[in-house]
């Protein structure tokens, strides 16, 4: 029925009729959302009249509502819950919904009109004009004003671009899965707890390896089982499956799609008139030019491998008893930075997760800080289905005023891509009459065993904090038009809600109500929250340098031009350790969050813009540094963050808006005393 991706939902807030979509309406859905649009886009720019705001820019905002509605099932399906089917659906549309998009993007008559109203947009005010201004900035950055030569190189470059970039994606998450480390014996997961152990079982149970146990792989070069488990060998045999994703020359090597899609990028930029990809991408958000993001990151490189060096020596000296004298290696960090945290601040992060039980943490801690602020308030609905078994809905509520829902997928599974993310299958905005807002949160959490209890880890509290901080903004944000709604805001400033949000994990309030031990009932150790914060700093030499790493692969490979790419595989490997090496970052102990075969931010939504993490940080840790100011969880402060910050979605410049909330730029001041920088 693909009236079920096509045509709004009757369930409650318009929740897709999931169980009603089969996986061969995803095709023609497509294609007849892709012609509407078309013949929508005809209509504007064929039209006698004169252009104007109505008939041209609102008439475009109108034109792909039913191609969107399919497309938000259907991407986030491919992340969250894949097949095979849905990868080959994903690799025939990538080129042919590329093509589409470059059908409206590159269209001489719209761009016309809508530079038409532009050089009028003096006579719009408010988010009007913001419209015409952002889209005229998106159509140049396109493309628009190329001429018809340039404009044929550069269609062919965008459908190429999209057929790789699936094909890296499909390649990444076959090898992932492929390079899961099988164990033997219960022995050999020493460290793990009961419920991980049981996790493991179950996960190799499911391949068919009864008896035997099973531990999948994450996004991030660190496993986080890395700072638990005590067998050495084991550790190593993790980390170097981890190492070697997309490198090993296989079907799934992912480095020759990786150097294709970063040559073709460079071209595109130069067709574009950009000297790099990077300068391309940073002229589309608040960054603006390569140069600033370079000087920002090799500013923090220094001073963040000098900190690094000094907790290394720290990590050899406690290792020495068990491994020898000499460097420690890049699988024993974690697990020796561990011991020091408890040998230096008496706090074991391992020891906390069983007052940190899943359910208490998403209802007393997310849940709470979000009624505490925001006035929110939500009830399960196992009545209303998700798009997949284990996915829980929630109806969320403001001030008893339900306002939309809130998806969650917590557990880890093969179709599932790895990391963390959160989507919006409906937003709030008045254009299209949609009053509510449909938001979903992923994580990866192993599932134990049934009856076993959902025990997180200190990260995963993090993560979870972390990714429903998008939630939140997708939740709350409210805009006339679908271009502005929800977290549609520039790509280096959409992470800085959700790094606000993760400063209530800690705060004192929320912590006493969701951190109690689920086996007693016992609330977490009074001294607990001194001995957090007073470590809070340690190992941010090595968490800054190995985001830093990462940030500079990235920045590093897309300031090429198309003639510098390099076209072997094998060259990979020397173009990122001379990346690293110009700044200072190449201690083999303290390896890049992510290298190029493995890194799939950048080659899906965060290509050449991994730097944003940091960018956001800059106002994340200024506003921190305000609620604490301010009395921090009150409703009173909520009203005025949502004011400013999360209820404006993209519908104004977001530095404009911060500046006039805060009287101010954002400082770099509390960013570098939290990283320990200064």
């Amino acid at each position: 029925m693909i009236d079920a991706l096509l045509e709004p939902s009757d369930l409650p807030h318009r929740l897709p009729r999931f169980a009603d979509i089969e996986i061969d309406d995803y095709g023609p859905a497509i294609e007849q959302g892709m012609a509407e649009q078309l013949e929508a886009l005809a209509a504007i720019t064929s039209s006698p009249e004169e252009p104007t705001f109505e008939n041209t820019l609102v008439a475009l905002e109108r034109s792909g509502e039913r191609l969107d509605r399919v497309l938000r099932v259907f991407f986030s399906l491919l992340s969250a819950d894949s097949s095979e089917a849905l990868d080959e659906l994903d690799a025939t549309y990538a080129p042919r919904l590329a093509a589409h998009h470059d059908a409206l993007l590159l269209d001489d008559a719209l761009f016309a009109r809508v530079s038409a109203v532009y050089e009028n947009r003096a006579e719009l005010e408010g988010e009007d004009r913001y419209l015409v201004e952002r889209y005229h900035h998106d159509l140049v950055l396109a493309g628009a004003a190329l001429g018809a030569d340039d404009k044929a190189r550069l269609r062919e470059l965008n459908q190429e671009l999209s057929t790789l970039e699936a094909a890296f994606s499909q390649a990444s998450q076959a090898d992932s899965n492929d390079l899961a480390v099988v164990v033997d014996t219960v022995e050999e997961l020493a460290g793990l707890t009961p419920g991980e152990i049981s996790a493991a079982a179950a996960a190799a149970a499911g391949r068919g390896l009864e008896g035997k146990f099973l531990i999948t792989l994450t996004l991030f070069t660190a496993h986080p089982y890395l700072s638990v488990l005590e067998n050495r060998d084991l550790r190593k045999r993790l980390f170097e499956a981890q190492i070697a994703r997309g490198s090993r020359g296989n079907d799934n090597d992912t480095r020759a799609i990786a150097l294709d899609a970063l040559r073709l990028r460079a071209e595109k930029a130069r067709l574009l008139g950009f000297d790099s990809y990077a300068g391309l991408v940073t002229a589309g958000n608040t960054a603006g030019t390569p140069k600033a993001v370079r000087d920002m990151l090799e500013r923090l490189a220094a001073p963040a491998a000098r900190n690094a060096r000094a907790e290394q020596a720290a990590l050899e000296a406690s290792a020495a008893p068990e491994i020898g004298h000499g460097p420690i290696q890049a699988w024993d960090w974690p697990f020796y930075a561990e011991k020091v945290r408890v040998s230096a601040y008496d706090v074991d992060l391992a020891v906390l997760r069983p007052w940190f039980e899943a359910d208490r943490v998403l209802h007393d801690g997310v849940f709470f800080a979000a009624g505490k602020l925001y006035g929110l308030s939500f009830e399960e609905r196992p009545d209303l289905q998700g798009y997949h078994p284990e996915v829980r809905v929630f109806e969320v509520s403001r001030d008893g005023t339900p306002i939309g829902l809130f998806l969650l997928d917590l557990y880890t599974r093969d179709s599932k891509k790895g990391g963390a993310w959160m989507n919006s299958y409906v937003t709030a905005n008045t254009l299209l009459g949609e009053p509510s807002a449909i938001v979903t949160n992923n994580l990866n959490v192993p599932r134990p065993a049934p009856g076993e209890p959902t025990l997180l880890t200190f990260d995963q509290v993090t993560t979870l904090f972390h990714e429903f901080g998008h939630a939140l903004h997708g939740l709350l944000a409210r805009a006339t038009y679908p271009r502005f709604a929800a977290t549609a805001v520039f790509r280096d400033f959409v992470e800085y809600p959700s790094q606000v949000n993760e400063m209530w994990m800690l705060w004192p309030e929320v912590l006493a109500n969701y951190a109690v031990h689920h086996e007693t009932g016992e609330p977490i150790p009074a001294d607990v929250l001194g001995k957090l914060e007073a470590s809070a700093a340690f190992g941010e030499g090595f968490a800054t340098s190995e985001y830093l790493g990462a940030a500079l692969i990235d920045l590093a490979w897309h300031e090429l031009g198309p003639d510098e790419v390099p076209t072997a595989p094998d060259a990979v490997g020397d173009f990122e350790a001379a990346a690293l090496s110009a700044v200072g970052l190449d201690n083999p102990a303290v390896r890049a969050r992510y290298y190029t075969a493995y890194f799939k931010h950048i080659f899906g939504g965060y290509a050449s813009a991994y730097y944003s993490y940091i960018w956001s940080e800059v106002l994340d840790a200024d506003t921190v540094a305000w609620f604490k100011e301010n009395g921090g969880l009150t409703r009173e402060n909520g009203e005025e963050y949502v004011t400013h910050v999360i209820g404006i979605g993209g519908t104004r410049d977001p530095l404009e808006s911060y500046a006039e909330w805060r009287g101010r730029p954002a400082p770099i001041e509390p960013l570098l005393e939290r990283r320990g920088l200064v």
